[in-house]
């Protein structure tokens, strides 16, 4: 293969990883707005699966798609994949509930839960050694540059694609065509459709040049069925947990976690008995590849933090619309990206665990200053803050992503790439919600001052003491109270994610030695495969 068309086919995998990217963050803008228009704050447990229905689908989609990628011809999975988060977007589009809108989301999080393994798995086909390690940032930093566009996309859908004056002038207020083009948020979803069918159209302009097969491995769909049950129920009693409805009781929480226990503890039975299971437990005797999945599933839950609670810091403490967000999410995940393809070039230079060590200590610092934000610190200064986290976790990406590959070597990249991707959206998924469950329970405790005259009077001034709630006065006491309750919780939060962030440094050690390059594998070459 020529190295152009390498290149190309390089560039249209990393197109489409970074197309979900760009989806990620293009969510979590919206996401305030989303919840004002089909629920509230107070169904934020329901809300919350906005995202997390997005994440449970997209880690299980994401071995399956790996084992796939090394066993069935990569253009037709990368082409499938892309069609079901096109199909899934327009749907998440139309949804005309809460409901509907988190079922669209199951579906577009399997196409693009496949899509990233199958990027990562074919740029380790392409190349190898260095230049593996090197194509490996780039679609790590495609990635995350098209979540540090997402947020400036996010703010400009939501401030430019309102269409009510235009169908109101054209007298279809009320209509269908109403319901389905407005509010502007729904734009969000629907962009996602024609921007999947281009990078398809790429990728099947490419297809004639995509490397072959190298192995015929098994994809164990009970093992996934089963996965994706324990994952789902024990997110459901982290967001439900203390709840004050009965998926919050103490027995509901019980019953989660062992449901969730045996559909795990029958996912490592199948890993013994058959041949390709869906989580092979003999990679994890690599200690590298053991390693960078720790890695992968602790920075997920800081990144998880970080994402989100960065948006509802800026929602309910700074009382900040799409523009501030975009201000301060926007530099958050150009720094992940710069990490990232900064990492590929000096890998091999210090090795994947000083690489990553010093990543992960960076991200912990920047995590740590976030958690001091105040009411009144500017947004720049947040920004800042994030920009320190962003460009440490991105650090830590490309060296886990080498490190898991080069452990189980040529005839495993799916699987190496897709189980590292996984753990990382296990650890967002659960850390998600942690958020919410917390976060709602604490919302629920405080919102006793919007009905009880007496808890209102504890917090207002003398001189407001039995006033009417809708006092304009009484209201600007409440919102700093509010915004300054909502700082110190996500202070808590914040600071639990930088702990996590520094106890990833230990799996990190095990990822490769800070004496020496990773192992190449034997026969391969800067160049890459024919």
């Amino acid at each position: 293969m020529s190295e152009r068309a390498r290149f190309v086919l390089l560039v249209t995998l990393a197109l489409g990883a970074g197309l979900t990217g760009v989806e990620l963050m293009v969510t979590a803008v919206a996401l305030p707005t989303i919840v004002h228009d089909v629920a509230d704050w107070t169904r934020l447990r329901e809300a919350s699966w906005i995202i997390n229905g997005y994440l449970l689908t997209y880690a299980a989609a994401m071995p399956l798609a790996g084992r796939a990628a090394d066993r069935y011809p990569l253009p037709r999975l990368f082409l499938a994949a892309l069609a079901i988060f096109g199909a899934g977007s327009l749907l998440a589009g139309a949804a005309p509930s809460l409901e509907w809108l988190i079922g669209a989301r199951l579906i577009q999080g399997a196409g693009g839960g496949a899509i990233v393994p199958l990027a990562r798995a074919g740029a380790s086909h392409l190349y190898a050694g260095r230049a593996r390690e090197r194509a490996l940032g780039f679609v790590e930093a495609l990635t995350y540059l098209g979540m540090a566009v997402g947020p400036f996309v996010g703010a400009a859908i939501l401030s430019g694609a309102n269409l009510s004056p235009q169908l109101d002038g054209a007298g279809l207020t009320g209509s269908t065509a109403a319901a389905l083009l407005t509010p502007a948020w729904r734009w969000c979803f629907y962009l996602g459709a024609p921007s999947a069918a281009l990078v398809g159209l790429y990728a099947w302009a490419a297809a004639p040049a995509w490397p072959p097969l190298l192995s015929r491995s098994g994809l164990d769909l009970v093992g996934a069925g089963l996965f994706t049950l324990a994952l789902a129920a024990i997110l459901v009693a982290l967001t439900w947990l203390g709840a004050p409805d009965p998926l919050g009781t103490p027995e509901a929480t019980a019953a989660l976690v062992v449901l969730a226990a045996l559909a795990l503890g029958l996912v490592l039975l199948r890993a013994g008995r058959i041949r390709d299971p869906f989580i092979d437990l003999r990679t994890y005797r690599q200690p590298a590849f053991a390693g960078a999945v720790l890695v992968s599933l602790l920075t997920g839950y800081a990144l998880a933090t970080a994402l989100i609670g960065a948006a509802v810091f800026v929602d309910r403490v700074l009382y900040g619309g799409p523009d501030i967000q975009r201000l301060v999410l926007g530099p958050l995940a150009l720094a992940m990206a710069i990490g990232a393809l900064g990492a590929g070039f000096i890998l091999r230079r210090l090795g994947a665990a000083a690489v990553g060590s010093i990543g992960l200590a960076c991200g912990a610092i920047g995590l740590g200053l976030v958690a001091l934000a105040t009411p009144t610190t500017p947004g720049p200064q947040v920004a800042a803050a994030l920009v320190l986290f962003g460009a440490g976790f991105g650090l830590s990406v490309t060296p886990r992503s080498a490190a898991a590959v080069e452990a189980l070597g040529r005839q495993a990249f799916g699987r190496a790439s897709a189980d590292v991707a996984v753990a990382r959206d296990i650890g967002l998924a659960i850390g998600l919600a942690v958020l919410a469950g917390f976060g709602s329970n604490r919302i629920q405790a405080l919102s006793v001052v919007l009905t009880d005259q007496t808890a209102r009077d504890a917090i207002l001034p003398a001189a407001l003491k039995g006033h009417d709630l809708h006092d304009p006065f009484v209201v600007d006491v409440l919102e700093r109270w509010a915004a300054g309750q909502a700082a110190g919780i996500l202070a808590g939060i914040f600071l639990v994610a930088a702990v996590v962030m520094l106890v990833a440094v230990l799996p990190a050690l095990a990822m490769g030695s800070p004496e020496g390059p990773l192992p190449t594998p034997v026969g391969a070459h800067d160049g890459g495969h024919e």
